[in-house]
């Protein structure tokens, strides 16, 4: 079952990359909380890495943007990205060793910070992009 659902209402950016990444990236975190609810800890490594490696692409991609085309708020947009890329590579690394566990609290706090910063953070870059010609 589903723990998040992108909608253009909620979610949408208006920037046709990001919001295809935004989805992609709720599509593996429903894989991961399934395999996490499952016990399946194999499932549960490979989706944590490919869920940390889409992250990281899409937020490249939305930084490259923001550079590209002079967003103001970038480098506080870059912070809040570097902040959640340490907390889940620290979390990976940790996995990996078997000194951690993926748990629901884990999907529900990933869950709960792209439900906070997609319609706080990223919706607002949309209107600025479009005007520069990136849809």
């Amino acid at each position: 079952m589903a723990i998040i659902t992108w909608t253009a209402e909620q979610f949408g950016t208006n920037v046709g990359i990001a919001d295809q990444q935004h989805q992609q990236i709720f599509d593996l975190l429903n894989s991961l909380d399934d395999a996490v609810k499952a016990g399946d800890r194999d499932a549960t490594g490979k989706y944590l890495d490919e869920l940390i490696n889409v992250v990281v692409e899409h937020f490249k991609t939305e930084e490259d943007l923001m550079q590209q085309h002079g967003y103001p708020d970038y480098a506080a947009h870059k912070e809040a990205h570097d902040k959640l890329v340490a907390t889940c590579a620290d979390l990976q690394k940790k996995f990996h060793a078997g000194e951690a566990d993926v748990t629901s609290d884990v999907t529900a706090f990933v869950k709960d910070w792209l439900t906070a910063h997609i319609p706080n953070i990223d919706k607002p870059y949309g209107p600025f992009l479009n005007e520069k010609g990136v849809n």
